[in-house]
């Protein structure tokens, strides 16, 4: 399949989704057009569309048709904007760049970039209750998603992350950090998209497996590309790990070992999905772009 021509069509789709909600805001007489502004700024400031769109493919994968998961992966994206405006603040990570552009905090001062932050997360949640889903199955989603964000995932991952900066860490350790801070809310996508099909449990456990090797992968190249990527390719800054003396696989063992853990983690992916027909393929083709991804 082309997988470039695919994953275009879907961020097409995804990005269609974003600018309804963004339209949405735009009627709304109470919103300070600088928080709106704000908003727009770092949602369409590009990106890959990664989560929306694997919750897509496990969808489809698992014979979901129809536009009823759209909602619910647009707002796995808002979600994940919202981390990075976070993830970006000066008392946490304090960059400059993200997506080839000035971070958000740096353009509309702190105050908004936190502000927008909040608007997302729970934005998020009223686009998920506009999906066309049965109740059951939505209050399920709304049930995956807010785990994988919450104490439980993303944020636990982040507070791990930074508890951790300057000190000497194991293996189990940094694999929390990555399995909470990046791989809860990929596996979730992929979680959500199962459930919105409404499909069996043995595919849902499948699928389970092959977002876990996939998220934690992901990571994984993330740090190697921290190390050996350029600004240019990756649209932010480069070599900012080791600088804040954060924990990453290729700080603790190394670049070619680090990149053996990458390559194991999406061969198991792909075998949790060897029992899915054609319309999986799609995910065998995001499995092996993770691993060779240069961005």
């Amino acid at each position: 399949m082309d997988l470039k021509a695919y994953l275009e069509k879907k961020k097409d789709l995804v990005d269609g989704a974003l600018r309804a909600y963004l339209s949405s805001l735009i009627k709304s007489d109470s919103l300070p057009e600088r928080l709106y502004n704000s908003i727009s700024y770092s949602l369409m400031a590009g990106g890959k569309r990664l989560r929306p769109i694997l919750a897509i493919a496990a969808y489809e994968a698992c014979g979901g048709t129809g536009d009823k998961v759209l909602p619910v992966a647009a707002a796995l994206e808002l979600i994940h904007t919202y981390s990075l405006i976070h993830d970006d603040l000066p008392s946490m990570d304090n960059d400059d760049l993200r997506r080839g552009k000035p971070t958000n905090h740096r353009v509309f001062g702190e105050a908004t970039a936190i502000l927008t932050g909040d608007a997302l997360l729970t934005d998020a949640f009223n686009l998920i209750s506009e999906s066309k889903a049965d109740p059951e199955v939505l209050l399920n989603v709304i049930k995956e998603i807010s785990r994988a964000s919450g104490s439980r995932g993303m944020v636990g991952g982040q507070a791990a992350d930074i508890y951790a900066e300057g000190n000497i860490i194991g293996e189990n350790e940094i694999r929390y950090i990555h399995a909470h801070k990046t791989a809860a809310l990929i596996r979730t996508s992929l979680r959500v998209g199962v459930l919105m099909a409404e499909a069996s449990p043995e595919k849902l456990h499948s699928l389970t497996r092959y977002g876990e090797g996939i998220g934690l992968a992901f990571q994984i190249v993330d740090d190697i590309l921290d190390v050996e990527g350029s600004s240019e390719e990756l649209g932010k800054s480069t070599g900012a790990d080791s600088g804040k003396g954060k924990n990453t696989y290729p700080s603790i063992f190394g670049l070619e070992e680090s990149k053996k853990k990458a390559e194991a983690l999406i061969k198991n992916s792909l075998k949790a999905i060897e029992g899915f027909d054609e319309k999986a393929e799609p995910l065998r083709e995001i499995a092996m772009y993770v691993l060779k991804r240069r961005n």
